[in-house]
């Protein structure tokens, strides 16, 4: 079983819109669009892994630069 500091900490629409600075809206529209931060549907909502959000933030300034 997997201890609490192994587990990647889970995010929220709203809660990775935050960190975008972004509405929950937009973040929707990004997965539609298939821009957003890697996700999955679990227990019918949508989760991002922490990690995968910071990914997705460093990569746009790999690519910005």
């Amino acid at each position: 079983m997997e201890t609490t500091e192994t587990r990647p900490r889970l995010m929220f629409v709203g809660e990775v819109a935050e960190r975008l600075r972004r509405s929950p809206d937009q973040i929707r529209y990004m997965i539609g669009q298939g821009t957003a931060p890697k996700h999955a549907k679990i227990g019918g909502r949508i989760v991002f892994k922490e990690s995968d959000v910071e990914e997705y933030i460093e990569a746009a300034f790999r690519e910005g630069s």
